[in-house]
């Protein structure tokens, strides 16, 4: 059986050392050529392990790893981020067998981190953590590629300390997100815990103990069948699109199964629908060379096998958008069609419930947005590639009619155009933007909470709350026409305008004005001791008397609001009056 290299995504917060990481290990300096050193492009390397025996030789002796690993090497994708790994999906789960998230020692997980550490649980991909910047320990004698558990044998105690420190604090970030991680020599079992790996992209320390753990959790988690390579026609996912000089609009993407050669039909998707070309050239990096920017040129090959990172000239690709499905036509082309709007209808979403509308750059981004929409339980009415239409603003303001805190539009890594932002503004219609998904979300759901704050506020400014007051002897001001007493708030809350009864029921008046050692105030709550105007035809003596127990009469429909669903917002002394003249309610029925 024919065994590909597992792809191996590399993720984490823009600067820490990505591209440098995978630099060491291919010997090149492609970062030092990318403008401000960090990756502008998605980068494709394939690594042999032969060269990774090669590099990581001692530890492979001390380890007693030579000739036990069985896969031929590594397919590493380099990342500008979390929305390139997005991209690496296909349907039932990721592209990406394994990850690397590079955290920066001293810094501990960062906010582009954080992101990629979510997508890569979601999508349920096992990873390592290189946390990277070791040179950086204080007091840390470096010497260049040499491995870790080498290179901890010769360092002062309080350097050791330092970085035990340091890896303390991350593995407590971790587990507060709820990953039990340890550094990777004293985890004991790889299904329940997550290595961290002490790495230098500076001084190549510490990489060869990340690429044998990374071939270990390889071997363990990625089944050979999951790796087993058909001789059938090519399937992948379109990674970036972009315009070559010379050569047009070219794709750069992952072929994670089966062959692709030069003449093939392929399909893939664009915002229109499916696109259909015919491969005019594919092109390569060498082995341990970088497609970005490679050493030595690119190769110019006839057919490309799995796992492999690839690009494609073809001409009409215009359009086609990243993250779509590409697949070598090998049969009839209505059947191939259909197979790629199948999985493309599995990413979108149309519907006439309510819901926000989704909005992202790429159908990986999209399909990562809606999962993180779905885990935190917000309903998605329509999803879709693009920047948001004036069709979203219609469908926003529907899903507004059910519920005011579905009116959104979360636009990640997508800009409205200016009509669509000012129809949004004048109808109401919220349009949250972004780059990093998480805070996209959160930013939509701190709004929306807010939202349902005021709205409940304004509807429980409208209903009439309960309250229960007791007349003090001694403090009738006047007997009638109006009566004014002195008054205890037992429990609850009174506004004027509210109408008094009786236990039995019986109607005593409304409040006319309340004051407060002689000024007027507009509630009186629990313990308050205030005077009290009541208008109606009532007088102090009779129908009412010093030491009576009163009520608010509560209207029949606020009555069943504050039973159903607003009794979570009343004070614990005012839901004891609901309670009190809820049972003296049932008196006046019999």
């Amino acid at each position: 059986m024919s065994i590909r290299a597992p792809i191996a995504v590399v993720v984490g917060h823009v600067d820490v050392g990505k591209t440098l990481l995978l630099d060491k290990i291919r010997g090149t300096a492609v970062a030092y050529r990318e403008p401000g050193m960090i990756t502008q492009h998605v980068g494709m390397s394939f690594v042999p392990w032969a060269a990774v025996e090669k590099f990581a030789g001692p530890l492979v002796d001390k380890l007693r790893l030579r000739g036990k690993i069985w896969i031929p090497g590594f397919l590493f994708i380099d990342t500008p981020g979390h929305a390139a790994f997005s991209n690496l999906r296909k349907r039932g789960g990721s592209v990406a067998d394994v990850a690397v998230l590079v955290v920066d020692i001293t810094s501990g997980l960062e906010e582009q981190g954080l992101e990629s550490l979510n997508l890569i649980r979601a999508r349920g991909v096992p990873f390592v953590i290189a946390a990277n910047k070791l040179d950086r320990i204080y007091g840390w004698k470096s010497e260049q590629n040499r491995p870790f558990l080498f290179s901890v044998e010769q360092q002062d105690w309080h350097a050791v300390s330092l970085l035990e420190e340091s890896i303390g604090k991350l593995i407590d970030q971790l587990s507060r997100l709820g990953i039990e991680a340890d550094r990777y020599d004293r985890v004991r079992d790889f299904a329940q815990q997550v290595p961290i790996v002490p790495t230098s992209a500076v001084t190549g320390e510490g990489i060869a103990d990340l690429l044998l753990t990374l071939a270990g959790i390889s071997q363990r988690f990625v089944s050979k069948e999951k790796l087993a390579v058909r001789e059938g026609p090519a399937r992948g996912v379109v990674m970036e699109v972009k315009e070559e000089r010379g050569l047009g609009t070219v794709l750069d993407a992952i072929i994670y199964d089966g062959v692709i050669k030069r003449g093939d039909t392929i399909m893939t998707a664009g915002l229109e629908g499916v696109v259909t070309a015919r491969v005019k050239m594919l092109i390569m990096p060498k082995p341990l060379d970088e497609m970005r920017d490679p050493e030595d040129r690119y190769k110019y090959v006839d057919e490309a096998k799995a796992a492999v990172g690839v690009r494609i000239v073809a001409e009409g690709l215009e359009g086609v958008v990243p993250g779509a499905p590409l697949l070598v036509v090998s049969g009839s082309i209505e059947e191939t069609a259909k197979a790629i709007r199948e999985e493309i209808s599995a990413v979108k979403i149309e519907s006439d419930k309510e819901g926000v509308i989704a909005r992202a750059d790429t159908f990986g981004t999209l399909e990562s947005m809606v999962l993180f929409l779905k885990q935190n339980n917000i309903p998605v009415r329509k999803a879709d590639v693009g920047p948001p239409t004036h069709k979203d603003v219609v469908e926003a303001v529907l899903s507004k009619r059910k519920d005011p805190a579905y009116g959104a539009i979360l636009a990640f890594n997508v800009r409205p155009p200016p009509e669509v932002e000012k129809e949004a503004q004048s109808s109401g219609v919220k349009i949250v933007r972004g780059e990093i998904l998480y805070k996209v979300v959160d930013e939509y759901l701190k709004w929306a909470q807010e939202l349902r704050a005021k709205a409940v506020e304004a509807a429980l400014s409208q209903l009439v709350r309960p309250g229960i007051i007791q007349i003090l002897p001694g403090y009738v001001f006047r007997r009638r026409d109006p009566a004014i007493v002195g008054v205890r708030v037992v429990k609850g809350t009174i506004k004027p305008g509210y109408t008094l009864v009786r236990a039995d029921g019986r109607e005593v008046g409304k409040i006319m004005q309340i004051q407060h050692h002689g000024a007027p105030v507009q509630e009186a709550k629990v313990g308050d001791e205030v005077a009290i105007s009541i208008e109606g035809d009532i007088m102090v003596g009779r129908q009412i008397k010093e030491g009576d127990v009163l009520y608010v009469r509560i209207p029949e429909d606020h009555f069943k609001q504050w039973v159903l669903q607003y009794k979570a917002h009343l004070r614990g002394d005012e839901r004891e009056a609901l309670d009190e003249y809820a049972d003296v309610r049932k008196s006046w029925r019999r």
